[in-house]
């Protein structure tokens, strides 16, 4: 009885063990921030230099940027931190992000893909798939659909109010990344009360 009861617990560990690699391999597959990470591994030089049907460079293949890849894991750890703290002195200071009107939201995604691409790689910066990854998070954080936060950011330049809260964004994470907070000056509170009438 005790040894039919741990063989089947071995065969049913072994068989979730063989659905989570091929789960792996799934998502391996099809997310194109690891395939851009795993095409940059430094294997022999006949392939990692180009792929042999196209004579494309290999890290070409997956954010449509050329140079090191996209660092998903640390980037949106940073934005999730630093957008945290602005939502905070926000709500602090009266303006609640997940009450506001869409243009609201618009100026706050705005503001974030400013800071994303001031703490992203110059080669990454105005990618497509920095765009994704901050409508993407504007989306779950604030709740901006996500087709419009990439309307908003594929037309920045449209918009002065859109470009000042992206300029805010650009200055803020930078200065957050040597000194741990934001100016009044540059926070996310200033960006849309400055150029915005709410």
């Amino acid at each position: 009885m005790t040894n039919g009861l741990v063989l089947l617990i071995e065969v049913g560990l072994l068989a979730l063990l063989l659905v989570l690699a091929f789960r792996m391999l799934t998502l391996v597959r099809t997310d194109p921030f690891v395939a851009a990470t795993t095409a940059t591994y430094p294997g022999p030089i006949s392939e990692t230099m180009t792929e042999p049907s196209t004579g494309r460079n290999r890290m070409d293949i997956g954010n449509g940027t050329t140079g090191s890849s996209l660092d998903k894991c640390g980037l949106i750890s940073q934005l999730h931190i630093l957008l945290s703290i602005q939502e905070r002195d926000c709500r602090e200071n009266g303006l609640d992000i997940d009450r506001s009107p869409d243009v609201v939201k618009e100026y706050v995604a705005a503001w974030l893909y400013g800071a994303a691409c001031a703490l992203c790689d110059k080669p990454q910066r105005h990618s497509d798939a920095l765009v994704n990854l901050v409508s993407q998070m504007i989306s779950r954080k604030v709740g901006l659909r996500q087709p419009a936060a990439v309307q908003s950011l594929s037309t920045l330049t449209g918009s002065s109010t859109l470009l000042a809260c992206f300029r805010y964004g650009v200055d803020g994470a930078e200065y957050w990344s040597e000194h741990r907070y934001v100016p009044a000056a540059n926070s996310l509170y200033g960006a849309v009360t400055s150029n915005a009438f709410i």
